[in-house]
């Protein structure tokens, strides 16, 4: 783990719950300045520990209310297939969260779609049409109970 103090992880647990806190209002929360929570934060970005500041959407609000997991196996596991397919995954928008896996499949996806009918033609330009995936499943998700990128992160202490 990064080197991080006590107060990186009050700001760190901060901002993922609302990154729209003030800097006021951080400074009040760790204790410091708001001057110096502005300069921490700028250093936990610059240091990629804050990956980027995000708001999530509702799928549903957007017309976009049906996601699937999908598991992909790929048909050889050579380094050339799987960066391709990487990359494939991350210039796709219906893409929401794409993971390399272990286990029975090569690949976790989680897929957004407008209907089943907007799927279906996903499964064909992105699946069917390239020859290094061997197949897939497909489970539609019934209902979003979560979705949350907060990570655990504790103090020196454990709190």
């Amino acid at each position: 783990m990064t080197d991080l103090d006590d107060i990186d992880v009050l700001l760190l647990n901060a901002v993922q719950r609302n990154n729209k806190l003030t800097s006021d209002q951080l400074g009040d929360l760790v204790g410091l300045s708001p001057t110096a929570c502005q300069r921490r934060l700028k250093r936990l970005r610059n240091e990629g520990i804050i990956e980027g500041d995000v708001s999530i959407v509702s799928p549903k609000a957007v017309g976009r209310p049906i996601s699937m997991l999908v598991l992909v196996s790929l048909e050889r596991e050579r380094t050339d297939i799987i960066d391709r397919f990487k990359k494939a995954i991350r210039s796709t928008s219906e893409i929401m969260i794409g993971l390399y896996v272990t286990g029975e499949a090569d690949f976790a996806l989680l897929v957004t779609a407008r209907d089943m009918q907007d799927y279906e033609q996903f499964t064909r330009r992105f699946f069917y049409e390239n020859p290094d995936i061997k197949g897939f499943k497909t489970m539609v998700v019934m209902d979003r109970v979560k979705a949350s990128f907060i990570l655990p992160i504790s103090t020196s202490e454990g709190n």
